[in-house]
């Protein structure tokens, strides 16, 4: 155990190792932002390499919950939290870098996709049916290409010849289907529920 910390309800809860690579998630977003918006032809990249970084421990930290029987309720609720801080944070740095139409459009629709399954996951628990909107295979996946697309974005510089931030665009646009798809498959697991009398 690398620590604990207090919750008033139930007393002392235990800050493992998983718990602390989402924690970790959450403190780097400032130094993305500051890397980012620092005024050298090496900033983007370096903003981009922590990014990734942070990416890598989002699977990091569920592997290692499961692999050392670690997984608690906190962790259940800081994990989404610090991805959707993550994302939502380098999305806007990279709009505002270049608030084209396409890159607008692909932001507001992963943005607005997040605000949305938070809220029906939130409902959901409130009534006792959060297991109804359990990560999918397709939130993986897009999960995935989100990490990659904004990491070519925020890197932009081309690479060995590569045009390095199109593939960005292509990979944040397929990062953006995969988004309506899994929303859709989440409220098609909760429809019922959500339509239900009672």
């Amino acid at each position: 155990m690398l620590g604990s910390i207090t919750d008033s309800r139930s007393g002392v809860m235990q800050l493992n190792l998983p718990n602390s690579l989402t924690l970790i998630r959450i403190v780097v977003i400032p130094l993305v932002v500051a890397l980012f918006l620092l005024p050298y032809s090496w900033a983007r990249p370096a903003a981009a390499l922590v990014f990734v970084l942070a990416g890598i421990t989002d699977y990091l930290d569920g592997y290692l919950a499961r692999k050392l029987n670690q997984m608690s309720k906190f962790g259940a609720f800081l994990d989404p939290v610090a991805d959707k801080l993550m994302v939502s944070t380098a999305l806007v740095l990279v709009v505002q870098a270049d608030p084209s139409a396409l890159i607008a459009i692909l932001a507001a629709i992963i943005i607005g996709r997040e605000i949305t399954v938070s809220a029906l996951r939130e409902w959901m628990a409130e009534v006792g049916e959060r297991a109804h909107v359990a990560v999918s295979m397709i939130g993986k996946l897009k999960t995935t290409a989100q990490i990659v697309g904004i990491s070519l974005l925020l890197y932009q510089h081309e690479l060995l010849g590569l045009p390095i931030y199109t593939i960005g665009e292509v990979c944040l646009l397929a990062a953006a289907v995969l988004t309506i798809l899994s929303m859709l498959d989440y409220l098609r697991a909760a429809w019922p529920i959500l339509t239900s009398k009672d």
